[in-house]
C-alpha cells in the first residue's frame, strides 16, 4: 500500500514538473504576497501615504519559478521595474519593499531616494536598479564578463571576491524595453564571449500603450534572436509556473555549464494598467482586459493546488489570510518610519572613505622623476603601466585600446600592436595580457555599460572612449547609471570608472566631429569628477588620483596637446599624484586673472607674455579640474588683481564660463573692479576650413584683447 502510494505521489510529481507539495505551495504564497504587496502600494497611493506605484501583476508566476534555479548571494540579478515577486523570492521582504515605497531612510534599497519597485541588496547581488529601460543589459554582461575576466588571473580573482565557477547573471526586462540598441549590443557581447547570461523577457504584450507587434518586427522577441550563436532560447507561457519552472531549469542549465547565454521569452499578462499614471481601458477594450484576467497567474495556480489535491480550499484561504495580515502589519510598520533628514540631500554623491580632494592624494611636490622629457601620451601610457603594476584590479578596455587582437600576430611578431588611434595604451596588451586589455565592439554604451558592470564586482575599468565627439551614444549609461550608482542604492552599491575621452579642436581639419569639447555637460552631472589636464606632467598626476580614487571619472585628453613640445613633462613616478580640486597658478601677475583650461592654458600664457609687453601683469591659473572646481585659488587670485577673464574652448553661451563667472559674481562681488569677461569659442560647430575654424575658436589674440579691456576699465 504504501509503495502504491509513493508511485501515486511520483507521477503527480512529474505532472507537476518536479515540484513537491511543499515547494508548490511556498510559490504560491510568495506570488500571493507580491500581489498583496502591489495592492496594499496601490491602496497607500490612492490615500497619498506614498508618492508613486508600478506593479508587477501578471507577471508573479515566471519570476518565482526563475527564482528556483537561482542562488540569491552567489549569482548576481539586474532587475527592472516589474519584479517585485522574484525580489522577494530571493530575499527582499515585503517590509522591505514597502520601506522604499514609503520613502523611508531605512529603505535598504536607496535610503529613500529611489522610487518604488527599484530594488537592491547587496547581500543577496540584486544591484540597484534604475528607471531608464535597457540600461540594465549591458551592466549584466559586464558583471557576467567580471566574474569570466577574474577567473583567468588569480591576481584578478583575489581581489573580485568570491566567484562561483557556474554562477549566473539573470538580467530580466519587459518586451518592449527590447527594442533599446543597448539590448542587441548586450545580446551581441554576451553570444560573442558565451558569457552565462540568462535574459529574462516578460513579455505582457505591450509597453505602456504601445503593442508588442508595434514595438517588435513579427511580434517575437525571441524570433528575432534564433541567429545569434551559442544562444539558447525557451518561448512559453510565463503565466503558468510548471512550464515556467521547466523551461528556466533548462536555461539556466544551459548558461552554468558554460555554453552561453540564454533566452527565456515568457509571455504573461498585465491585468493592471502600467501604472496609477495610466488607464488601459484607453487602449485595450474590454474583451482583451478580460481574457488577461483569465490567464491571471495566481488564479491559474492556486486552481491547479485545489484540483490535484494538493491543498484544500481552506488551507489555500489560510495562506491568503496569513500573508494579508503579515503584509498589512509591514505596511503599518513601514508607514511609522521617517523619510530621511534634509541635511543628509548630499549624501552618498561620492566615496565617504577615499577622497581624492585630499592631502593624500597630493604627492604633486615630491616627484621622483626618471628619464627625460617626453610626450603627454608618453606620460599617460606610463601612468596606466605603473597603476596595472600596482593594482591588478584595473582592466583597460574601448574601441582599438589592444595592441592587436588576433594574438597570434603578436606573438609571432607580425606587427608592432596599435594601442589606441593615438598610442596612448601602446604596449598594455603586450605587458598586461589580453584578459586585462583589449578592444570593444564599436559601441560606446557598451564599453560604459560594461565597464559599470565590472565595477559593481570590485574590478577598475579605465576605459576609453576614442572621440569625444562620439560619446553621446554612452551618455544614457554616464549620466542615469554611472553617476548615480552610489547615490540611488544609498550607498550600497558604486561604480568606480575612469573614463578617458580625447576632446578638442585646433586640429586643422578636424571639423564638426572631432573637435567637439562639451565639458560643461559632465560637470553639470552629480556625482561624477571631471578632470582637464593642460600638460604631461598634470596628466600623469591626475590620472593616477582617477584610478585611485573611488568615484567616477571623466578624463578629457586634449588631441592637440597630446605631443606638443611646449607642454612635455619627465616622468614623476610611481606615486606622483595631484588631487582633484587644485588649481594652480602657472604665471603669477598682479593686474588680471585669467582663468583658463585645457588649450586655453598655453593660448593665455601668449597672450599675458604679449600683455607684459604692454606693462600689464597677467596671472594665468590653470583649473586642472572642472568638477570639484578649486574656488579657493580662484578666490585668492581674484583678491589680488580684482580683474578676471575665463578663457575655455568650448562655445560661449552656457559653457563652464557662464558657471564660473557666477560664482564669482555671487561670492567675489566685492573684489571686483570691473566685470567678469569670458572668452570662449563662437557660438556654432568648428568648421572644416582652418582659416574658419581659426575665426571659431579662440586665440591668443581674443585673451590679449579681454586682458586689455578689462585693464583700461
Amino acid at each position: 500500500m504504501a509503495t502504491k502510494a509513493r508511485a501515486v505521489r511520483g507521477e503527480r510529481r512529474g505532472e507537476l514538473g518536479g515540484l513537491d507539495r511543499d515547494t508548490l505551495l511556498r510559490l504560491y504564497r510568495t506570488m500571493f504576497e507580491a500581489r498583496r504587496t502591489d495592492d496594499q502600494e496601490i491602496l497607500l497611493k490612492r490615500q497619498n501615504k506614498i508618492f508613486f506605484q508600478i506593479n508587477g501583476v501578471g507577471h508573479e508566476a515566471v519570476q518565482v519559478a526563475v527564482a528556483e534555479h537561482l542562488r540569491a548571494g552567489s549569482d548576481w540579478f539586474y532587475f527592472y521595474y516589474r519584479d517585485r515577486a522574484l525580489a522577494l523570492a530571493l530575499g527582499l521582504t515585503s517590509y522591505e519593499q514597502l520601506l522604499q515605497a514609503v520613502a523611508a531612510e531605512s529603505d535598504p534599497a536607496s535610503g529613500g531616494r529611489q522610487m518604488p519597485a527599484h530594488w537592491g541588496k547587496r547581500d543577496a547581488r540584486i544591484v540597484s536598479s534604475s528607471s531608464p529601460t535597457g540600461t540594465q543589459f549591458l551592466q549584466s554582461v559586464g558583471c557576467a564578463e567580471a566574474g569570466w575576466r577574474a577567473s583567468l588571473v588569480p591576481e584578478l580573482a583575489a581581489q573580485v571576491g568570491r566567484i562561483a565557477e557556474d554562477e549566473v547573471v539573470l538580467c530580466t526586462t519587459g518586451d518592449g524595453t527590447t527594442s533599446q540598441g543597448e539590448f542587441w549590443e548586450a545580446m551581441n557581447t554576451a553570444c560573442n564571449l558565451k558569457l552565462p547570461v540568462v535574459f529574462l523577457v516578460e513579455d505582457n504584450g505591450y509597453a505602456i500603450s504601445v503593442p508588442v507587434e508595434v514595438n517588435t518586427a513579427g511580434g517575437s522577441i525571441s524570433a528575432l534572436l534564433k541567429g545569434f550563436p551559442g544562444l539558447y532560447i525557451e518561448e512559453f507561457d510565463g503565466t503558468d509556473v510548471i512550464e515556467s519552472y521547466q523551461a528556466a531549469g533548462r536555461a539556466v542549465r544551459w548558461a552554468r555549464e558554460r555554453k552561453g547565454p540564454a533566452l527565456l521569452h515568457a509571455h504573461v499578462v498585465r491585468p493592471y494598467s502600467h501604472s496609477l499614471s495610466d488607464d488601459e481601458r484607453l487602449y485595450r477594450p474590454e474583451a482583451e482586459r478580460s481574457a488577461d484576467a483569465a490567464r491571471d497567474p495566481i488564479r491559474r495556480l492556486g486552481t491547479l493546488l485545489v484540483q490535484q489535491k494538493i491543498a484544500t480550499e481552506a488551507e489555500m484561504k489560510a495562506i491568503e489570510d496569513d500573508v494579508v495580515a503579515s503584509v498589512t502589519d509591514a505596511s503599518e510598520r513601514a508607514l511609522q518610519q521617517p523619510q530621511p533628514a534634509r541635511d543628509t540631500a548630499m549624501k552618498f554623491l561620492f566615496s565617504p572613505d577615499v577622497d581624492p580632494t585630499s592631502k593624500a592624494f597630493d604627492t604633486e611636490d615630491s616627484p621622483q622623476f626618471r628619464g627625460g622629457e617626453t610626450t603627454m601620451v608618453d606620460l599617460l601610457n606610463a601612468c596606466m603601466r605603473d597603476e596595472m603594476r600596482r593594482d591588478p584590479r584595473i582592466v583597460v578596455f574601448g574601441e582599438d585600446v589592444a595592441d592587436c587582437s588576433r594574438e597570434e600576430y603578436l606573438e609571432q611578431e607580425l606587427v608592432k600592436g596599435k594601442g589606441g588611434v593615438f598610442k596612448v595604451t601602446h604596449g598594455l596588451q603586450r605587458t598586461y595580457g589580453s584578459v586585462r586589455v583589449f578592444n570593444s565592439p564599436l559601441a560606446e554604451a557598451n564599453i560604459v555599460g560594461r565597464a559599470i558592470g565590472m565595477a559593481t564586482r570590485g574590478l577598475k575599468p579605465v576605459v576609453e572612449i576614442q572621440f569625444f565627439d562620439y560619446i553621446w551614444t554612452a551618455m544614457m549609461q554616464i549620466r542615469n547609471e554611472l553617476a548615480t550608482m552610489r547615490y540611488r542604492s544609498g550607498g550600497s552599491w558604486a561604480a568606480p570608472v575612469v573614463i578617458r575621452v580625447t576632446y578638442g579642436g585646433y586640429l586643422k581639419g578636424g571639423s564638426i566631429y572631432h573637435s567637439q569639447t562639451g565639458e560643461s555637460i559632465f560637470a553639470h552631472t552629480p556625482g561624477l569628477r571631471v578632470i582637464l589636464p593642460s600638460n604631461a606632467l598634470d596628466a600623469n598626476g591626475l590620472l593616477r588620483t582617477a584610478i585611485r580614487c573611488e568615484d567616477p571619472v571623466i578624463f578629457l585628453e586634449h588631441k592637440h596637446l597630446y605631443r606638443q613640445v611646449y607642454n612635455k613633462g619627465r616622468d614623476p613616478g610611481p606615486d606622483f599624484m595631484i588631487p582633484f580640486g587644485k588649481a594652480k597658478v602657472v604665471r603669477p601677475g598682479k593686474d588680471v586673472t585669467v582663468l583658463a583650461c585645457g588649450a586655453l592654458v598655453k593660448r593665455s600664457l601668449d597672450a599675458a607674455a604679449s600683455a607684459a609687453q604692454r606693462g600689464i601683469d597677467v596671472e594665468v591659473v590653470d583649473l586642472r579640474s572642472l568638477s570639484p572646481l578649486d574656488m579657493e585659488a580662484i578666490a585668492a587670485s581674484v583678491k589680488k588683481t580684482n580683474r578676471v577673464v575665463i578663457a575655455h574652448e568650448d562655445s560661449l553661451s552656457w559653457g563652464i564660463g557662464s558657471e564660473i563667472a557666477a560664482r564669482v559674481a555671487d561670492e567675489l562681488f566685492p573684489w571686483l573692479d570691473a566685470p567678469v569677461r569670458r572668452v570662449a569659442s563662437l557660438d556654432t560647430w568648428v568648421a572644416y576650413s582652418p582659416q574658419l575654424e581659426e575665426a571659431i575658436l579662440p586665440n591668443p589674440e581674443d585673451v590679449l584683447r579681454a586682458v586689455e579691456q578689462l585693464h583700461a576699465y
